[in-house]
């Protein structure tokens, strides 16, 4: 009783080992759980038209560097897949499902002078396709650019030939 009595006249109050150790084991289950939640609905999101494209791409430069062979990339719209295909006629395909009406095009580089523009709802759209392109053993690819037409309107990448990454356009100062 004294002790008890001792503490409340002298008006220090503090928290015991015990309860700050039980809140910190609370704060770390809580935070677990949220980024364990976080973690499992950003892997059910399905993927942008986008992001498929670019992974069949790396995916196709990748067996072409590591087998040393040239790969072709199509797109087979009946299958909704993208195509890859090597010389010595191994096939291999990647999803091409996305949520919202998507459609890609395979365009020859501006440099060959192959484009021909059509507008199309208020946006300008490229109608001369390639019917596929090329990734070499190397890592080089042949030059081209993607279109991308989704319900947002078309936008069309240019891609380099050395690195078959976009290339980026300038930015007026």
């Amino acid at each position: 009783m004294c002790a008890t009595a001792s503490r409340s006249a002298s008006g220090s109050h503090g928290f015991t080992l015990l309860e700050v150790l039980i809140t910190i084991a609370l704060i770390a289950l809580l935070t677990s759980v949220l980024v364990v939640g976080t973690n499992r609905l950003l892997r059910s999101r399905p993927l942008s038209a986008d992001e498929l494209f670019w992974a069949a791409a790396a995916a196709t430069r990748k067996d072409a560097l590591l087998n040393n062979r040239d790969v072709r990339l199509t797109l087979d719209a009946k299958s909704n897949s993208f195509v890859a295909l090597s010389a010595d006629g191994l096939e291999t395909r990647y999803p091409f499902v996305v949520k919202e009406t998507a459609e890609l095009d395979f365009l020859a580089p501006k440099a060959l002078g192959l484009s021909s523009s059509v507008l199309l709802g208020g946006q300008l759209v490229e109608t001369a396709t390639i019917p596929f392109v090329m990734f070499y053993g190397d890592g080089t690819c042949s030059p081209f650019r993607v279109q991308l037409k989704t319900r947002l309107g078309a936008r069309v990448l240019e891609i380099d030939p050395w690195t078959c990454a976009p290339i980026l356009a300038a930015q007026a100062l």
